[in-house]
């Protein structure tokens, strides 16, 4: 485990699995977002974005952009009372967001790796009437679908930080299932 203060060496490939892992967690929430607001593309395209990246595309702008607007679309469909397709969004943030993992030895940093992950899992949790079973097996999936270059990622960094709600639990036992 990394102290808070080093760096942590990564190359682009290994940030690429890290995205396609993240890709990978979000995109089935992706249905659970649209379901509620099938109008609002701006999910679908921060995930084809992250996909884009893990296939070899550039980080760009448009990537940045694309994770700004999901979170965007987070907080309209949580104004509108969509919790499930709120955190199916952020499922699409976090997948955009994890193309840009900084090499900081910082556990908040586990974040943009586990992220789309347990934003998903607590849509599908929240689409089942807040069951955590539901949560779990997605947690359980995402474990299987950890490539091992995406553990030796997290391996690097100090275990995922305290609180975050629900969320951050899914976080935590996804992290501590890896390790």
């Amino acid at each position: 485990m990394a102290d808070d203060s080093a760096m942590i060496e990564l190359s682009r490939s290994e940030l690429r699995a890290v995205a396609g892992f993240a890709v990978a967690c979000a995109r089935p929430a992706l249905a659970l977002f649209e379901r509620e607001r099938p109008d609002d593309l701006r999910p679908r395209a921060a995930i084809d974005a992250a996909q884009a990246f893990a296939d070899g595309a550039e980080r760009t702008k448009a990537l940045r952009d694309g994770a700004w607007a999901a979170q965007q679309a987070a907080q309209d469909a949580r104004d509108a009372g969509q919790a499930a397709a709120s955190d199916a969004a952020r499922a699409a943030l976090a997948a955009a967001g994890a193309a840009f993992l900084h090499p900081l030895a910082k556990a908040t940093q586990v974040k943009h790796i586990l992220g789309s992950a347990a934003h998903a899992a607590r849509a599908f949790e929240l689409s089942a009437g807040s069951d955590p079973t539901v949560g779990a097996d997605c947690i359980a999936q995402s474990r299987i679908l950890a490539h091992s270059v995406v553990v030796d990622v997290l391996r690097r960094y100090p275990g995922a930080p305290p609180g975050g709600g629900r969320v951050g639990e899914l976080i935590r036992q996804l992290d501590e299932s890896l390790r």
